[in-house]
């Protein structure tokens, strides 16, 4: 059973992210006029926005992230992630439900394995942003609610080192339900790593405040490693409250990665990529991968080719120091592991990231 605990120091800037996430725009219309986009595309995300709130993945993106989007322009790159089109509602081939193979990874109710010695625990359904390619989109979230039967599971398996908060977003959750958690998994002894992967610092900078610095900074100085993963897709993504977040993150202890996911006409050629992991880099954060799309329905029109994303990371390559360069990876049902791309005679895969 999970407990709260105290807080080891209470927040300064109180709930003020709460107040931003539930501020987040969910209305196409209301997203088109705060861009000055042409009403004609309302009927398009309005068409699909319903579609897919019926599913339960409406449209749904903070203010703060709206503020970086370039007005008047229909192809802006942030706004091609979170704005419904058509195109979500068509049927293509090799494009399904559970492209990854979750529904038989599932272990325990919000518990899934699919790789030797960690796990990934569902903390929760929620997000601060939808985006419109995500892997998760048709999750059964209803199966998994609670966390107490999974975190039984991880306890009685010493073979699990490593476990993965993942969602939806574990960030959405408040700061006393998130120490818990943190609290429960690091009194397992056998757990040795823990891993949260989160957007939510990238589309919501204001949940990086005191409390949430002061939650992890515990978690990090406790014998079990603390690793972030945040998720930024593109430079424009990282304006000036978002590298201070990012900074701020790094006081804490914590080992802060990236991971992208290659995205056609959003960040499919090389200055947009080299830009980014640079950006990633000076905000205290390593790159780390670089996703194949993973081929979920509705995503379709989002793909790039293989062997353009081959001739990206030979530009990587040539224009970056290793370290600087992510992997590029696809994650496959049944697969030990992430598989890494082959790039081609020549070639050399980045080093790994310091430990």
């Amino acid at each position: 059973m999970i407990t709260s605990h105290p807080l080891a120091r209470q927040p300064t800037r109180g709930s003020r992210w709460q107040h931003d996430l539930a501020a987040a725009i969910t209305d196409p219309a209301e997203l088109l006029r705060q861009l000055d986009l042409d009403p004609a595309l309302l009927e398009d995300a309005r068409g699909a926005a319903a579609a897919s709130a019926a599913r339960g993945f409406p449209l749904r993106v903070p203010q703060s992230y709206v503020r970086r989007m370039r007005r008047g322009d229909p192809r802006d790159p942030l706004l091609l992630q979170v704005l419904p089109l058509g195109r979500e509602t068509h049927a293509v081939p090799g494009f399904g439900g559970d492209p990854l193979g979750e529904h038989a990874a599932r272990r325990a109710p919000s518990l899934l394995q699919k790789y030797r010695g960690r796990a990934l625990l569902v903390t929760t359904g929620a997000c601060a942003v939808h985006c419109r390619y995500c892997f998760r989109r048709d999750f059964d979230y209803a199966a998994d609610a609670s966390l107490d039967a999974a975190l039984d599971a991880v306890a009685a398996d010493p073979a699990l080192e490593e476990v993965i908060l993942s969602g939806g977003d574990p960030l959405v959750l408040g700061d006393r339900k998130l120490d818990a958690l943190l609290r429960a998994l690091r009194a397992i002894p056998h757990v040795r790593r823990l891993r949260l992967h989160t957007r939510t610092p990238i589309v919501l900078p204001s949940r990086v405040d005191e409390g949430l610095l002061s939650v992890l900074s515990s978690a990090a100085g406790h014998a079990s490693r603390l690793v972030v993963v945040v998720h930024a897709n593109h430079p424009a993504e990282l304006d000036a409250p978002t590298r201070q977040a990012l900074r701020d993150l790094a006081t804490t202890g914590a080992q802060l990665l990236n991971q992208s996911v290659l995205l056609r006409d959003v960040n499919d050629d090389v200055g947009t990529l080299r830009e980014l992991s640079v950006a990633l880099f000076d905000a205290g954060v390593l790159p780390y991968y670089l996703h194949l799309l993973d081929p979920v329905a509705g995503v379709a029109h989002f793909d790039v080719p293989d062997a353009r994303a081959r001739e990206l990371m030979q530009g990587l390559l040539a224009s970056l120091p290793g370290y600087l360069v992510p992997r590029l990876v696809r994650e496959e049902a049944g697969a030990p592991s992430k598989t890494w791309q082959d790039l081609g005679a020549g070639s050399q895969l980045p080093p790994d990231p310091p430990r």
